[in-house]
């Protein structure tokens, strides 16, 4: 069970990591190559993709002892549900965005499941 959370982490560790990449280098033009895009929503937009390097490194450093970072675990998926809400509110109010964009709601908003495969974890290797 710990074993499968941390290769199931370690891939999806990965995601973030290349939303940063793609973010940073690419900025906010990437999203409409053909429109014009503000310089301070590509500015904003390539400061919250570094953010998510941030998530990447805080991933890595909870898998090797999974089993004790729950509250680091809960952080995480926290940040991550909050921003597939935001995500939701963002395609109430404007309509969708592309494809990935729609797929990173869906995982975002499901990131407590994951969470609860870290409790289960966690409250195994307790008992």
């Amino acid at each position: 069970m710990k074993l499968g959370l941390q290769i199931v982490l370690g891939i999806f560790s990965l995601v973030p990591l290349a939303f940063a990449v793609m973010g940073v280098m690419g900025g906010a033009a990437a999203l409409s190559p053909h429109a014009p895009v503000a310089s301070a929503v590509d500015n904003q937009f390539r400061y919250l993709s570094g953010m998510y390097v941030i998530v990447t490194l805080l991933l890595w450093s909870i898998i090797p002892q999974i089993e004790k970072h729950f509250r680091t675990a809960a952080i995480i998926c926290a940040a991550l549900f909050i921003g597939g809400l935001a995500r939701y509110v963002s395609w109430q109010a404007v309509g969708l965005g592309t494809s990935y964009q729609l797929t990173g709601m869906f995982i975002e908003l499901g990131s407590p499941l994951v969470l609860l495969w870290v409790w289960l974890v966690a409250r195994r290797a307790k008992g």
